[in-house]
């Protein structure tokens, strides 16, 4: 009986050993040892550091441009800032870098280091605020890219590399595993499904890459939290999903223009699913279309569960708004939805923002570069009156705050506004407050510097 025991034990391990290895990933070894090493070689060559140039904060002071006033009190001439970051060479032949937006956003210049010491001065193709998404071109000499991977097919527990310069101490490469999957709520400018890890995340990384054990690129490392800033094994980043339909748009238009399709939404939940008479167990359920819209036009209604856009599921009211959100105006989604215990497909076009402006745009110092008018939009059947984004100047003090043409800016540290004037006179006298800005079906908070 006692040899029975041994035997059964025996078999047991090993078919638990059999498991193990069938589900971890096929890792090389040298002498014996397991290695990442011949990974690690294949991509980090396009993997790059971002040395950003950004003027002095005297600079920006009228009196600091005075010679009188430097000499009477003694102030020296401003000297340039310089920041670190990281990208990523996800184009060879045109020379495109992906990085965050807030690595560049208050550039005048940017260079590029790649891990053989060669250093290229870069082009701004345009960035997004809402994505924390940036694209650049370099000089397409002799480069390395990394290729993308389904960052929807992420799962919780799978390996993941995060690749970087953090500090600016020059490239790093961590490990870890995917900690959790879809997660919002850590920038106030909208647009958010993280993948977070335990991989390292410090200081510097942010642009660098994700990458699964093939040596794909799954996510743009964008956030960390800890104190100080440091790692304390929760980091961020944009799946690639968002990052490639933010880089088409940046690369077609220079920016991401967002339309509206006119509903407002939420998560399904068990109580909603049973009150709904739906039997999926996630989606987002239409709380409200818009009289006239794009939503209205295509048949939606209140109490309709989208389950799949382009026949990918959606989990939830974030999901479905960064699927919309992502899609340019003229875009045709086609959405799986259930209405009670019937299933039935939608089609719907993306459309424009709905704005009266008023002849005569104007601007402002504080969003210099940024042309206001006064407007309205429909909300049901009342119209309210907006100041709307009609022009912004790339590589502008707007542009680099974040501003977009069609924006609609409704506030001013939550403080109603409805037309140049009223918000003329609620950032007189200061260049920091949060405005509260309507872009497409979004409510984003974006911070005046």
């Amino acid at each position: 009986m006692m040899l029975m025991r041994v035997w059964l034990a025996g078999l047991f391990l090993f078919c638990l050993q059999g498991q193990l290895n069938a589900a971890l990933p096929q890792v090389p070894t040298r002498g014996g040892v397991p290695t990442l090493a011949p990974l690690v070689a294949q991509v980090t060559p396009a993997v790059v550091n971002i040395a950003v140039i950004t003027r002095a904060p005297e600079e920006n002071h009228p009196l600091a441009r005075d010679p009188f006033f430097r000499r009477f009190f003694g102030l020296r001439s401003a000297e340039p800032q310089v920041s670190a970051g990281s990208g990523v060479i996800v184009d060879a032949r045109a020379g495109y870098v992906l990085t965050n937006h807030h690595v560049i956003k208050e550039a005048t210049e940017v260079y590029v280091t790649l891990k053989d010491n060669r250093r290229f001065p870069a082009r701004l193709i345009g960035s997004d605020a809402g994505t924390d998404i940036a694209l650049l071109a370099i000089a397409p000499e002799g480069l390395s890219e990394l290729r993308f991977g389904d960052s929807d097919a992420l799962q919780v527990g799978d390996f993941v590399l995060a690749i970087g310069n953090p500090f600016g101490i020059g490239q790093t490469v961590t490990s870890g595993i995917v900690s959790a999957l879809g997660r919002s709520g850590l920038l106030p400018e909208g647009f958010e499904d993280f993948i977070q890890t335990d991989a390292s995340i410090n200081p510097g990384n942010s642009g660098g890459a994700l990458i699964n054990l093939k040596g794909e690129l799954i996510g743009i490392n964008t956030a960390i939290i800890g104190p100080s800033g440091g790692n304390v094994g929760i980091g961020f980043a944009v799946p690639t999903s968002i990052a490639r339909a933010v880089m088409a748009q940046l690369i077609r238009f220079g920016e991401v223009r967002r339309g509206r399709l006119g509903i407002s939404m939420q998560d399904l939940t068990p109580t909603l699913a049973r009150t709904l008479g739906v039997s999926a167990r996630e989606g987002a359920v239409i709380a409200q279309v818009q009289p006239g819209s794009p939503a209205a036009q295509a048949g939606l209604r209140e109490g309709d569960v989208v389950l799949a856009v382009n026949e990918r599921a959606v989990r939830g009211s974030a999901d479905l708004r960064n699927r919309f959100g992502l899609s340019p105006v003229g875009e045709v989604l086609e959405l799986r939805v259930a209405r009670g215990a019937e299933e039935r497909r939608v089609r719907v076009r993306i459309g424009e923002l709905e704005s009266s402006a008023v002849a005569g745009a104007e601007a402002l110092p504080q969003l210099a570069g940024a042309a206001l008018a006064n407007a309205e939009r429909s909300v049901g059947p009342i119209r309210e009156p907006v100041v709307l984004v009609t022009r912004v100047e790339p590589g502008s003090i707007a542009f680099r705050t974040g501003l977009r043409a069609g924006d609609a800016i409704i506030g001013v540290n939550r403080r109603r506004t409805g037309s140049v004037n009223e918000l003329s006179v609620l950032l007189r006298g200061t260049d920091r407050a949060l405005l509260n800005v309507l872009r497409g079906d979004t409510l984003l908070t974006i911070a005046l510097r």
